[in-house]
Formats: C-alpha cells, sequence, structure tokens
C-alpha cells in the first residue's frame, strides 16, 4: 500500500523546508520482459512515459526502495535486483512542476527476476508496458535513454557508472 505524498519523508521534509533546495534520495528500476522489452510506466502527474522510479523512505534500503516502487508502479515484483549506475551532483539539480527544487542522487537498477501481472494503471500511473528499444513511447522522461544507455556500457563492462 501507498503512502500519500504529503505523508512521505519527501512530502514531510518539504513541508518543513519550504523553498529550500532538498537533497532527494531516490532509485529508478529497468525491468525488461524474455524478448528484451523494456517496462514503461506513464506517470500520471505529468503524463510522461517513464521507468519506474521514486524516492527512498526513512527505515528503508536503496534497493528496497527500487523494489517497492516497481510493486507500487507496476504491480510486479522485482525478485532480484542489482545497482549500475550512480546519479548524483549539481547537474542533477532541478526544479518540479510544483517549484520544488531537488538536488537528486539516483540509483539505477535492474531488476533480474520478476513475477506477477502488470497493472496498467495504479494510484501513480495511468498506462504502462513493455516496448522495444528502438519504439519507446512519448512523450518519454530524459532519463530513460541515458538510463538504457548506462546499462549498455555496465553490461558490457561490469563496472558501476558514477555520474
Amino acid at each position: 500500500m501507498s503512502i500519500s505524498w504529503a505523508e512521505s519523508y519527501v512530502g514531510q521534509l518539504r513541508a518543513l523546508a519550504g523553498d529550500r533546495t532538498l537533497m532527494f534520495v531516490g532509485a529508478r528500476a529497468v525491468v525488461r520482459n524474455t524478448a528484451g522489452r523494456v517496462l514503461l510506466i506513464r506517470r500520471s502527474d505529468n503524463g510522461q512515459w517513464a521507468l519506474p522510479a521514486g524516492a527512498m523512505e526513512l527505515g528503508e534500503s536503496i534497493a528496497d526502495c527500487a523494489v517497492r516502487e516497481v510493486r507500487e508502479e507496476t504491480g510486479l515484483r522485482a525478485l532480484r535486483v542489482s545497482a549500475f549506475a550512480l546519479y548524483t551532483g549539481p547537474d542533477r539539480t532541478s526544479t518540479n512542476m510544483y517549484g520544488h527544487t531537488y538536488q537528486i542522487f539516483t540509483t539505477a537498477f535492474q531488476v533480474e527476476e520478476w513475477d506477477g501481472e502488470l497493472l496498467r494503471v495504479t494510484d501513480e500511473t495511468i498506462d504502462a508496458g513493455f516496448f522495444p528499444r528502438h519504439q519507446l513511447p512519448g512523450p518519454l522522461s530524459a532519463s530513460v535513454p541515458e538510463t538504457l544507455a548506462d546499462l549498455d556500457v555496465f553490461e558490457q563492462t561490469n563496472r558501476l557508472l558514477l555520474k
């Protein structure tokens, strides 16, 4: 069961911090099916197609965050995940559609094993599906091409990317 944004750690911190730039720690997950198609969700807040992702909550690990976000946004159960990239630094600072500015620290995970039935609509999504890499839908979140390219590099080098 997902909690509301206001109840989340980031939501509570935002209420206390006002307009200050906050650090945002999150996870992003690449889920592929046996045909190699990539799972994307269409976000209900901005209509963009994106990888399952979200903020880490107090009391959970970053890997647990990835697993939880996959479950909340797709209904799928991530059974085995591994990190392949870390996105950090001041170039990762952005202001969202609500006027909130965050410096984002994201860990990208590949979901190596999963099960369950895909839910196309959830509390956070208006659609979801598996897509071939060369036919990704739009509007597409800018993080998707970068993350998929970084996964390609990781799979060739077996070295965690630090960006």
